[in-house]
């Protein structure tokens, strides 16, 4: 891998971060308004470091360690490091199964968007699909039949590592429902910053999971996966501190991410089966659907400003 390759993959890693946690700034933003002055400080100083070290080199280790049991816990941290070429060959060959599960997992995830989440409408398509939204288990479940279908063939760890992605989807989906109702019961009864602040990292946790496991349909060199989402990570947590007001008037920028999901799931998906995809495939998609969403956003704008075409 050339040098403006690897910068445009962690642009593209920034970039997919940074969308990605436009909705977790905003209920950031939205709690830290209700929390003490010492409190929101320990939470943009150390809970700046838990998401960046934390998340970032904890997530691409264990999947690598699950990935590679082999290896072993301590073998999988040295080895998302080493250039050693039996560790490399290793974590090659575990590949595919890293990613048909991570791709597996993003369908899921964009689905769910798709059929049952709240959104504003950037596609004529969207409001009619999300009327159809009992269609939803019906669809996930017809996905995954055909990749675990299509992977038994091939690997039955690969079958087995699509079944992990979508038990995945719906653990983190779990905890995410959870913590919707733990933020509606926040504003309606007094909490303490203690509490505040573990429910902030906890959320954190959760929306981390969705980048991480896209960022490996960019690249599968953690080193690089760190640098890009852990930058965009920074950026999260600037949109956090300036309140998320300015990111809530780019309606679509949600969508822009949704729509990214899709791809880079699809990309891992294909990649998986063995059909080449060059690693600029990913950013470029990423800046083109989210350069996309943006216009049709500022468009918008426009239009409720009045302005002229």
């Amino acid at each position: 891998m050339d040098v403006s390759e690897a910068i445009l993959i962690i642009a593209g890693l920034v970039l997919f971060e940074t969308i990605t946690g436009i909705d977790n700034a905003i209920v950031n933003a939205e709690v830290l308004n209700t929390m003490g002055a010492r409190a929101k400080k320990w939470f943009l100083t150390w809970g700046m470091l838990v998401a960046v070290l934390g998340v970032r080199l904890g997530l691409p280790w264990l999947i690598v360690w699950v990935a590679n049991p082999e290896l072993g816990a301590i073998g999988a941290l040295s080895a998302t490091f080493s250039s050693d070429p039996a560790v490399v060959a290793a974590i090659e060959e575990s590949t595919p199964i890293l990613l048909v599960g991570g791709g597996t997992f993003l369908l899921f995830l964009f689905f769910n968007w798709l059929f049952l989440e709240r959104k504003s409408y950037g596609l004529s398509v969207e409001k009619f699909i999300a009327s159809k939204r009992v269609w939803f288990y019906a669809v996930v479940s017809i996905v995954l039949l055909v990749i675990v279908w299509y992977a038994i063939g091939i690997n039955d760890k690969m079958a087995f590592a699509a079944v992990i992605g979508s038990t995945a989807f719906f653990i983190v989906q779990g905890f995410r429902h959870n913590a919707e109702e733990a933020e509606r019961q926040m504003f309606g009864n007094e909490m303490s910053d203690t509490a505040k602040l573990f429910y902030l990292e906890v959320l954190d946790a959760t929306f981390s999971i969705d980048s991480v496991v896209g960022a490996f349909a960019f690249t599968t060199s953690v080193p690089l996966i760190m640098v890009g989402c852990g930058i965009g990570a920074i950026i999260v947590r600037r949109l956090t501190i300036s309140g998320g007001s300015a990111v809530k008037r780019y309606r679509y920028l949600k969508n822009g991410a949704m729509y990214s999901i899709f791809f880079l799931g699809i990309i891992m998906i294909f990649d998986s089966f063995g059909v080449h995809i060059p690693a600029y495939v990913s950013p470029l998609i990423t800046f083109a659907v989210v350069g996309f969403f943006l216009w049709k956003s500022m468009q918008d704008m426009d239009k409720q400003n009045g302005s002229p075409d």
